[in-house]
């Protein structure tokens, strides 16, 4: 193995580390919150109800087709593919591998996250969901924190690659009121509380701040180290740089 590939399988293991422990971290800090404060928000769980109340008079049939297709965009079989595209793009064709990792690792670290939670407070779901059951549980919701962190890194994305000011701004607003409207289908087809809602953007939103700012860090680093490193093994080589 040379030293290219031995430094490669390094940086991939300290970007794991870190994002690991960003994420632990995050976790544990969201668990806390959540545990001193969840006894006074009880309280307030017959507005989650009042909610579906409220939307149930609002409800048809081409209304829940229209639903059913804004959640799938924010479902496993719909991010999967979305996100192997975007890596594949990036690292293949457009050349530009640390969107891929950001998008990967992100997209990941965003599942696990999200299923550590579900597991840390095991909020059972609405008891009657307006079309079928969904699977799972309910707080905090895994299309709201996988909605802001896929489409919230394709905004980031675009503000790098799209240099038409105005262009940027409509895109990002439309993804934006995409990200709103998954979240307001999973309220609308009862399967999430709107707590359940708020709690997975605030989460997401928390999730794709912090792993940018990791991820910027270690690229900023990493390439640096990989400067020094080419360097010192031309100079082990023989090559001698030429002087100005």
């Amino acid at each position: 193995m040379n030293i290219i590939s031995i430094h490669f399988w390094r940086n991939l293991s300290l970007i794991s580390a870190v994002l690991l422990l960003s994420l632990l971290l995050l976790a544990s800090i969201i668990a806390l919150l959540v545990f001193i404060i969840r006894k006074p928000i009880r309280k307030y769980k017959y507005k989650d109800v009042a909610i579906f109340e409220r939307l149930q008079k609002h409800t048809s049939p081409s209304r829940n087709r229209v639903m059913l297709f804004i959640t799938l965009l924010a479902k496993h079989q719909f991010l999967i593919p979305a996100n192997s595209i975007l890596i594949i793009y990036f690292l293949f064709i457009n050349k530009q591998s640390w969107f891929s990792i950001r998008i990967a690792a992100i997209a990941l670290s965003s599942l696990v996250l999200m299923l550590l939670l579900k597991i840390l407070f095991k909020r059972k779901r609405p008891l009657a969901p307006l079309l079928k059951a969904a699977k799972g549980l309910s707080f905090p919701s895994g299309h709201a924190i996988m909605a802001v962190t896929f489409y919230g890194v394709i905004i980031y994305i675009l503000a790098h690659i799209v240099n038409n000011e105005w262009l940027l701004y409509f895109f990002s607003a439309v993804l934006i009121i995409l990200m709103l409207l998954i979240g307001f289908s999973r309220v609308y087809l009862r399967v999430h509380y709107v707590s359940d809602v708020i709690a997975g953007f605030i989460i997401g939103i928390l999730w794709l701040y912090i792993s940018l700012l990791v991820l910027n860090r270690m690229e900023k680093y990493i390439k640096e180290n990989n400067r020094v490193i080419f360097q010192t093994s031309l100079l082990k080589e023989g090559f001698q740089p030429p002087v100005f």
